[in-house]
């Protein structure tokens, strides 16, 4: 198919080739024929390889600059500290792949292998795939539109060959655009755990994230809580708290009592996690007496609990 147009009904629907916005498309007449709405087979491929992942975890924001991909690479880190857990980290940010600074990282390559691309590992059992890799230089700008985002996030699912993965964490650009719905529709039947979304707390971006919330109740995408980044600033020489990014409505904690979605917790200010990002290193080895690296360990033991809880569900459905 070729580009579509703003407003697309979408090949499966039953205004497609039919609908004002189809006027024009080049694809019009295909729709109109049914031949469009035909399954994307890359989703069956795509469940038969994700049968050795067993958790999937979303990192989305609804603002940019709220410290998603910094929390993403940080939980790969966390869970990876345990040398039995197996990590993946998928960085979909098509147009902005921040993950290879932040991991230490930059310069590598993609190698392809029979069984497909290899990751680039950061450590044994933590495994990095991200469209940075593939860039002559990190200054190179991917000026992609939707279709050819989507192909990348299809190629990245399906021709990736992680292994036996414990936790499959993707890092998502900021909003609800073609790279959340192109993750999710591919990874639908291969069950996703659910979605850990990331908020500051003034209003400006608790609004962006209210629609996050949103896009993943009409998605049905587990939310397993929301995390509320750049909370505080603690004085290392005073202790004095200090409210940089003021909770004029509440904060995440009122936004979350509101929606009824589980606050995860609260990361302070640290200027150790960004010297830590540029150096690409785990800001746990580099403070780990730090405030943050505390609310950081607490969030991921629950996300832990949550994957395995939703485990077990999912063993029940399936054996009743």
């Amino acid at each position: 198919m070729e580009e579509v147009p703003q407003g697309c009904p979408g090949a499966d629907s039953a205004q497609a080739g039919r609908g004002t916005s189809c006027q024009g498309c080049p694809n019009q007449r295909l729709c109109a024929s049914g031949a469009g709405a035909v399954p994307d087979p890359a989703v069956e491929e795509i469940k038969e390889k994700m049968k050795t992942v067993k958790h999937k975890v979303l990192v989305l924001s609804g603002k940019g600059g709220v410290g998603k991909s910094t929390f993403s690479a940080h939980l790969a880190h966390g869970l990876a500290e345990d040398e039995d857990t197996q990590v993946a980290l998928l960085d979909i940010d098509i147009c902005g792949p921040s993950i290879p600074k932040i991991m230490g990282l930059e310069g590598e390559q993609v190698h392809q292998s029979g069984s497909g691309w290899s990751p680039v590992y950061v450590e044994d059992n933590l495994g990095v795939m991200s469209v940075g890799f593939l860039l002559s230089s990190p200054d190179d700008a991917v000026i992609w539109r939707g279709p050819k985002k989507n192909g990348m996030i299809k190629q990245f699912l399906r021709d990736v060959d992680w292994g036996d993965v414990d936790y499959l964490i993707v890092d998502t650009p900021p909003g609800t655009s073609d790279e959340h719905l192109s993750v999710v529709q591919y990874l639908a039947a291969a069950h996703i755990d659910g979605a850990v979304i990331l908020t500051t707390p003034q209003e400006v971006s608790l609004q962006d994230v209210r629609k996050e919330i949103s896009f993943c109740r009409k998605v049905k995408l587990p939310i397993i809580g929301v995390v509320e980044n750049m909370s505080s600033f603690v004085c290392p020489k005073c202790k004095k708290e200090s409210q940089i990014f003021p909770p004029t409505t509440g904060g995440a904690e009122a936004m979350c009592q509101d929606l009824k979605v589980p606050l995860l917790g609260r990361v302070p200010l640290d200027p150790h996690i960004g010297k830590s990002c540029d150096k690409g290193q785990s800001f746990f080895v580099e403070a780990p007496d730090s405030p943050a690296t505390a609310a950081y360990k607490s969030i991921i033991q629950r996300i832990q609990e949550f994957c395995n809880s939703h485990q077990s569900q999912n063993a029940n459905l399936i054996s009743s």
